[in-house]
């Protein structure tokens, strides 16, 4: 869009009439006339939308970004295919204030705003005139918009600046823009997005520049709105490739993209494998602690946290499973959200094959162990049936979904996949798959449907030694399941034996032992150790002083449980400063379980709380009994 374009006008000439607003003439760039040959998408429990009769075809923002107030103003264009030429536009919304609705036109249309339901928000139903082939809505963020997670300077790197990220998924864009937020509903979009003086402003999409006081993007591969993603403030950009580069804060940049020099050969990797990248470049935002994940896929720009950074590219395994979800989630994704492993289990079997390849199969061994045990500790304490792969989730929010099971469980269906069929045909299966899926959102059962069509029926044989219904709709593990084994840490369970027959810590041969190798030996300490123990490990081995975030949180949670008071300052630092919820979660959860640990847990999350992002507060909510007063 242009600094002329008419939705701006928008904003200076909206008056009330009655339930509708006048407006301005929408662009004419609209697709109305194919849209309508267009399959059906499935229905999506967690949506309002009626994508069959009416659907968001592109979506153009023009938005202003004010970290003073933490409200983002302006409009949205959405373009449409009229399906169903009766049938009213119904989008998602949740805790915008709309200022009003035209159509195509420019005059007003009616709309009404439903009541909200306490997870998917309230549907926004628009009365559309025969002529509309789009719709622009006027509408302002409020401090209930669950996606956007503002930043003061202080809880930057440098110090210096506010900070604004978007995090859409799972069903969170719908807080930040009204739209139809169901993944199987996928869109173009472009955008202007005005911040400060000093700010920059990046979005998952092309970078056009700066002009006429806005950052300008364009998005111009269908993606689901969960993937639409924005961050604003002081950034930096280092290239590692011509295709790949690192965004971070001044202060911490060059150290981010010295942790990030691989990024090329993973993409080389993966395209090796997988079939050829299609989103033009691969870069790479980090942002504050505050960030509630590991890593998010947006496409053309993977947002991090910076606990994945310890200084010896021990945890770059993130950057190849958000890469990975360029085939699997980004290009191939779920329709809907009770689909999710079909984008996480995919990511996680190709992003082991890529780290097997870029850097050997004892490090892949290693790391496919470890999530093999953390899915079986999990999966112990698990409801049976949140442990489905294609998990029932009516009547609940989609996040209740996230567990490891999606991911880890996922992945073990693919590996005995691969090795019923071995890798050369499996592999050209999974090609197939993504380039016949490309650009489209699939079911569990469209996937069934096609797996049994282009690889168990071709070999029957081996076919009959999966049932691929229990995998993928039964609870637990099957026992065709395959188990990881791994050499290196083979030889940390023979320390671990060592110190359970008295020798001590220092006698250890610990010499050469990675990320990995730790993570193992913690997890396999005895469940009744003493504080005396506690203290000599640490003295020998100084976790509390890790700067390896994952060994550090680890390390904590066993304080916890062993009442290793040294502990206590860093932990409560480290629940203050870091908002990543694979973290959070066991460490507020291992609090919780004693009375004098609950007490405490409360204390800490009522000045953390404000720190977190919703995605990590609707977990610890539930975990410490939170209501909005903090209390029961």
């Amino acid at each position: 869009m242009s600094h002329e374009n008419p939705m701006r006008l928008l904003a200076a000439s909206l008056v009330t009439c009655g339930v509708a607003l006048v407006g301005c003439q929408s662009s004419s760039h609209s697709r109305p006339a194919h849209a309508r040959e267009t399959a059906p998408i499935p229905m999506d429990a967690h949506s309002h939308a009626e994508p069959n009769r009416v659907r968001v075809e592109n979506v153009s923002l023009d938005l202003t970004v004010d970290p003073d107030t933490q409200v983002a103003t302006g409009l949205v264009e959405l373009e449409l295919a009229r399906i169903d030429d009766e049938a009213p536009l119904v989008l998602d919304s949740l805790a915008l204030e709309i200022d009003g609705v035209t159509g195509s036109d420019g005059t007003p249309r009616e709309y009404e705003l439903g009541p909200p339901d306490p997870n998917l928000g309230s549907a926004l139903t628009v009365r559309l005139a025969p002529q509309d082939h789009s719709v622009v809505v006027a509408y302002r963020t409020t401090r209930g918009c669950e996606a956007m997670q503002w930043l003061a300077p202080e809880q930057t790197a440098d110090g210096t600046d506010p900070f604004l990220f978007t995090q859409g998924e799972s069903i969170f864009t719908r807080s930040w823009i009204p739209l139809q937020d169901s993944p199987g509903v996928r869109v173009t979009y472009d955008a202007e997005i005005r911040v400060p003086a000093g700010l920059t402003a990046v979005m998952s999409a092309e970078q056009l520049g700066f002009e006429y006081g806005a950052w300008h993007f364009r998005m111009g591969r269908p993606i689901p709105s969960y993937l639409i993603a924005l961050a604003v403030g002081r950034l930096e950009f280092r290239p590692l490739s011509d295709r790949t580069g690192v965004w971070a804060e001044p202060s911490v940049v060059d150290a981010c993209a010295a942790e990030l020099e691989d990024t090329e050969a993973m993409v080389q990797s993966a395209e090796r494998l997988f079939g050829p990248y299609r989103w033009s470049r691969y870069d790479m935002l980090v942002l504050p602690p505050a960030f509630p994940f590991g890593g998010m896929e947006n496409p053309r720009l993977t947002f991090l946290t910076p606990t994945m950074f310890a200084g010896d590219k021990s945890l770059v395994g993130l950057i190849a499973h958000e890469l990975a979800h360029s085939w699997s989630g980004n290009l191939v994704t779920n329709a809907t959200w009770r689909d999710f492993w079909l984008n996480e289990g995919t990511t996680s079997y190709i992003e082991q094959r890529i780290m097997e390849e870029v850097y050997g199969k004892a490090r892949s061994d290693m790391e496919q162990l470890l999530g093999y045990e953390g899915l079986v500790r999990e999966m112990a304490g698990m409801d049976p049936r949140d442990t489905v792969l294609h998990i029932d989730l009516a009547g609940r929010h989609p996040d209740e979904g996230f567990s490891d099971v999606p991911y880890e469980k996922g992945a073990l269906f693919w590996r005995r996949l691969e090795q019923l069929f071995g890798r050369r045909t499996f592999d050209a299966f999974l090609h197939t798959y993504f380039d016949e899926h490309a650009f489209q959102s699939i079911t569990t059962p469209e996937f069934e449907a096609y797996l049994r069509k282009h690889l168990l029926d071709t070999d029957p044989q081996r076919a009959a030694r999966i049932d691929v219904k229990q995998w993928l709709y039964e609870p637990g593990l099957p026992a065709d399941a395959p188990v990881p084994t791994s050499s290196a840490l083979a030889r940390v369970d023979e320390a671990l034996k060592a110190l359970w027959l008295a020798k001590t810590p220092a006698e250890l041969d610990t010499q050469g032992w990675v990320t990995q190798q730790w993570l193992h030996f913690l997890e396999g300490l005895p469940a009744d150790m003493k504080v005396g123990q506690m203290a000599e490990l640490d003295r020998t081995f100084g976790f509390l002083q890790s700067g390896n975030d994952e060994i550090l949180a680890v390390w904590l949670r066993l304080a916890i449980a062993h009442g290793y008071a040294p502990a206590d300052a860093r932990l409560e630092q480290f629940l203050m400063t870091v908002g990543r919820r694979k973290f959070l979660q066991p460490l507020y959860t291992e609090l919780a379980k004693t009375e004098a640990g609950m007490q405490r847990a409360r204390e800490i999350y009522q000045r953390a709380r404000p720190r977190y992002h919703t995605v990590s507060t609707g977990t610890i909510d539930e975990i410490l009994h939170w209501s909005t007063k903090g209390s029961d």
